[in-house]
């Protein structure tokens, strides 16, 4: 199954081919779409896509590149490609509770190496691939904020959702409020976890995403209120 930047016809311009690794960060986790079953005639089946957006600049549309991964179904069985992937963006296998619940929004952030290459289509057309993916913990790249989220896409017939206020110019919400998106207190406010999960939190959720918002401000700002109390 190719992997390709999960766009057909047109005219575009396909993420340049790379000599070596760059880096990426990943931006989006697609909603699933119900898509043709290949190896079951008249049947369909639910995939979705990561997306991660790559330290290579389009200079004509004043932007970073992105390329979208290979369609995959959502199953987290050892032998399934996004299973797989998973272990190549971590670094690592998933332990055993997070197999048993895993928050795919938890990879938004995660910092990575990829290598590009390109690939003729059935059509003649040529697209991005991506043939080589590998963790990178001590990558600092963020996301430009320039992408657009699939799921934050206005729908055929839809207005596009109003914009808001650049970060710092409206009214912060209290850290009480964030909602836990992870792990055994996942759904909470942040400011209903008891304080040796919110320190869980901080020790071993916070030094791997600590791009992932606002969460990781959140937790920030209650890791700088304890280390207050602790100089009193």
């Amino acid at each position: 199954m190719k992997l390709s930047e999960n766009k057909s016809g047109g005219d575009f311009t396909p993420h340049p081919e790379s000599e070596g690794t760059i880096n990426a960060v990943l931006v989006d986790i697609t909603p699933l779409k119900e898509v043709p079953d290949k190896f079951h005639p008249g049947q369909t089946k639910e995939v979705f896509r990561l997306v991660y957006e790559t330290e290579v600049m389009d200079e004509d549309n004043d932007r970073r590149y992105c390329i979208w991964s290979r369609p995959y179904t959502p199953s987290l069985n050892e032998k399934a490609n996004f299973r797989k992937d998973i272990k190549k963006i971590l670094g690592r296998d998933l332990t055993e509770m997070e197999r048993n619940e895993f928050d795919t929004e938890s990879l938004i952030g995660k910092n990575v190496k990829l290598i590009v290459q390109h690939e003729e289509g059935q059509n003649g057309q040529t697209y991005a691939v991506i043939s080589f993916l590998g963790a990178n913990k001590e990558g600092k790249l963020k996301p430009s904020g320039k992408y657009t989220r699939v799921q934050d896409r206005p729908k055929d017939g839809q207005e596009a959702p109003a914009k808001t206020e650049p970060k710092g110019k409206a009214k912060a919400a209290s850290w009480e409020d964030v909602i836990v998106h992870m792990g055994k207190h996942k759904g909470k406010r942040l400011g209903d976890v008891d304080e040796a999960g919110v320190q869980a939190l901080i020790d071993k959720w916070l030094p791997d995403n600590g791009t992932v918002e606002p969460l990781a401000s959140a937790l920030r700002e209650v890791q700088a209120l304890l280390t207050t109390a602790e100089d009193y």
